[in-house]
């Protein structure tokens, strides 16, 4: 916590807002995207959905996955609980639904689905959206399945596997995701796993979302080699999130900025 803290003020005193953002397609993605405050009817069925969850007292197993699909946590939860502390925030969903109905990628990938909270958003975002979300825990996908259902939301595929198995078992190089929100294993070790691994499936307007890059030490350290990577190109950190973009056009910027 005491780390967190201090990241946190660490953030505050780097970041700006739009005014000192001289890149065109950043600003342009601040002032129409980010700090959009106009009123949306989904965010409706987003409230309505995480509610459904915090209303759900019923309790399940809940399996967190290590590397090599070794488990290594295992234990009993209150659905309500998880969706109160372990889901996206309401604020956050908000802005990853406005993210997607902003860029309207085609294809979707969601590293880490647990209750659905984040794939409801992205789904609402682009309904034409054919999106792909992962989930290590057969039972939290399972409620996220039947949540999913209930509120119509038909253009996801949910998928129960250990991240890396699935990608062993696809050909990358063939795929072309349009935005990549991962949620999932959050160590130094999985995230720049994950970063490598999905790289041959990367394109000029390929969008990335990193969840919790300030978590931890080795977290940022991790966020720190993605941003140095050769072929990316643009990033911003909200502090909750990194986002990184890989348009070949632009000069190599880096971005501090609050939502």
């Amino acid at each position: 916590m005491l780390f967190q803290i201090k990241s946190y003020l660490q953030f505050l005193w780097h970041s700006k807002n739009e005014h000192a953002v001289h890149s065109p397609f950043v600003f342009l993605l601040i002032t129409k995207c980010f700090y959009d405050t106009k009123p949306k009817a989904d965010y409706t069925i987003l409230k309505n959905y995480r509610q459904s969850l915090l209303e759900n007292k019923n309790t399940i197993e809940v399996t967190d996955f290590g590397a090599g699909s070794k488990v290594f946590k295992s234990n009993q939860r209150q659905i309500a609980q998880i969706a109160k502390t372990a889901g996206i925030s309401p604020k956050r969903a908000q802005l990853l639904y406005r993210i997607a109905a902003y860029f309207q990628p085609e294809t979707i990938l969601e590293l880490g689905t647990s209750l659905g909270l984040a794939t409801s958003a992205l789904a609402l975002g682009n309904p034409k959206a054919t999106i792909t979300s992962l989930e290590g825990c057969p039972n939290t996908m399972a409620i996220a399945k039947k949540q999913l259902q209930q509120f119509n939301l038909n253009n996801v595929n949910t998928v129960v596997t250990e991240f890396g198995t699935y990608f062993d078992n696809l050909k990358l190089e063939t795929l072309n995701f349009k935005l990549i929100y991962f949620d999932g294993n959050h160590s130094k070790k999985a995230t720049l796993d994950y970063f490598e691994r999905l790289l041959p499936t990367v394109h000029n307007d390929t969008v990335w979302i990193f969840d919790d890059i300030h978590w931890s030490a080795e977290m940022e350290e991790a966020w720190k080699e993605i941003k140095n990577h050769p072929k990316v190109k643009v990033t911003i950190d909200t502090y909750q999130w990194g986002l990184v973009f890989f348009r070949y056009e632009q000069p190599k910027q880096h971005f501090i900025i609050r939502t």
